[in-house]
């Protein structure tokens, strides 16, 4: 029998993923730091050196709201704007040495939160997973 409670499970699950990442930063003494950073800092770490634009859309999130948050990850010394050498009209945002010595946190708090939204599942369930959640948010 169909529910429909989609919405208020996505929403608690979104809750809940945010306090568990809030939980562990909590642990590791990183104060300052909330669960929008970690997009950003993730992305860092594939690619260093990206501009609020491509951050923006990788995180999908506006240009202004990346600029915030990356304000608060200099503040914080994590990353530092530095001008493109191609192009001095790009700023691209690049970690720093205190950002990159985050790296492995990231890493085990990002295993943490996909075993607890992964765990238990059998690959197909996961594919599964990830399919339908992929077409509501097109659809959306």
């Amino acid at each position: 029998m169909i529910k429909f409670h989609a919405a208020s499970m996505v929403g608690k699950i979104s809750d809940a993923a945010n306090k568990l990442i809030i939980s562990e930063l909590e642990k590791h003494g990183l104060e300052g730091i909330v669960p929008s950073h970690g997009g950003i800092l993730m992305f860092l770490y594939q690619q260093n050196g990206l501009s609020v634009k491509g951050l923006a859309e990788k995180i999908n999130r506006t240009q202004p709201t990346v600029t915030v948050l990356v304000d608060k990850l200099e503040k914080l010394s994590y990353v530092k704007r530095v001008k493109s050498k191609e192009d001095s009209r790009v700023t691209l945002i690049n970690l720093t040495d205190k950002g990159l010595q985050l790296e492995p946190v990231f890493r085990e708090i990002s295993d943490q939160l996909n075993n607890a939204l992964y765990g238990g599942l059998n690959d197909t369930e996961k594919e599964q997973l990830e399919l339908l959640l992929e077409k509501v948010l097109t659809r959306l």
